[in-house]
């Protein structure tokens, strides 16, 4: 996802799925879209992950926003959101290990 030119919102089950495909440097990510194929698979938990384009992964105010929402929509959907990961180029940051809408 480094290479993307614009940034793409994922959703990880056992397979990776598109979500969302955003603009350059934004994606607008409707909440219940994220955990669609996530009930209809009955899965217990979920990684969402987004790219960068620029390259830095640096998580913005709106990703955490995000995360924190998802959080609590999985919280009370019984489903997990283990992680959400931003990628850049050669590196990513992971909001859990940050403690970034997860708290």
């Amino acid at each position: 996802m480094a290479h993307l030119e614009q940034e793409h919102f994922r959703v990880i089950l056992l397979d990776t799925i598109t979500v969302y495909i955003g603009s350059l440097n934004a994606s607008h990510v409707r909440v219940a879209e994220v955990f669609r194929d996530a009930i209809r698979r009955s899965a217990a938990a979920i990684i969402v992950a987004h790219n960068h384009p620029s390259g830095d992964p640096s998580p913005s105010p709106e990703d955490v926003a995000v995360t924190k929402r998802i959080r609590e929509a999985g919280e009370q959907l019984d489903v997990e959101l283990l992680d959400h990961l931003v990628i850049g180029r050669r590196r990513f940051i992971s909001l859990r290990e940050r403690g970034m809408g997860f708290s």
